[in-house]
């Protein structure tokens, strides 16, 4: 992973949380599967009675609207705990999961997985950190919001740099290789593709980043900090 140093280090991930006993614990109450890029595992819409632990691989929360707009809401890496709302509370799901990557994951029952919580304290511990940082992405969402539109691209791609981003070979720059697009992009920022595309143009013209297909290099991380906290 990249060293960006734009921000203080981030909170364990649900399976980083668990102790080797607990995921030992995990493991055998779960299912193990792969799924390739480009795929749908999880529906928007559908009963719930099971949940996800991600090992290894990227993750699109998307939902769509009744009038068939589409959003990607967030992205998901290893280690992070997935339909965990829906799945403890026996709801159908809110939005649909789609595979950026090829991913390995576990697919634990929901049964299962609350009698794991209720005896044993790790778990418990690691599912109330992932639900109260779920509410803080939500929190900080809202108050993002109300900066302008550079503000909240800038550090979106700060913070992809340093979840899942990666020094270039030639030494320029850190490369961010998830498949990404502008629609995505605007759909994390909550903003329109048009206004990112504007955006990305302006950066790409005074050389902070260079575009490609299905990735995104960053030439200047200083620029992008002043952009996302005034530096």
């Amino acid at each position: 992973m990249a060293e960006t140093g734009t921000s203080s280090r981030r909170p364990a991930t649900f399976w980083e949380a668990l102790a080797p006993s607990d995921r030992a614990a995990v493991l055998r109450a779960a299912t193990r599967v792969s799924v390739p890029a480009d795929e749908q595992f999880l529906t928007q819409g559908e009963d719930s009675d099971h949940l996800v632990v991600l090992l290894r691989g990227w993750v699109k929360v998307v939902a769509q609207s009744h009038a068939g707009y589409r959003a990607l809401l967030a992205l998901r890496g290893p280690g992070e705990l997935l339909g965990e709302q829906a799945g403890l509370e026996r709801r159908r799901r809110s939005a649909s999961l789609h595979t950026a990557t090829t991913v390995d994951l576990l697919h634990l029952p929901a049964v299962r997985f609350q009698a794991l919580a209720r005896s044993s304290a790790g778990v418990a511990a690691a599912l109330e950190q992932t639900l109260s940082g779920r509410l803080r992405e939500a929190d900080l969402q809202r108050t993002g919001i109300t900066e302008p539109v550079p503000v909240r691209l800038a550090a979106l791609l700060l913070d992809l740099a340093e979840r899942c981003g990666h020094p270039d070979p030639d030494g320029t720059g850190v490369r961010i290789t998830l498949p990404l697009s502008q629609d995505d992009l605007a759909g994390l920022v909550l903003s329109s593709r048009r206004t990112v595309s504007r955006v990305l143009e302006q950066w790409r013209g005074q050389g902070w980043i260079v575009t490609g297909r299905q990735s995104l290099l960053i030439r200047s991380v200083d620029q992008l900090k002043g952009q996302a906290f005034g530096g």
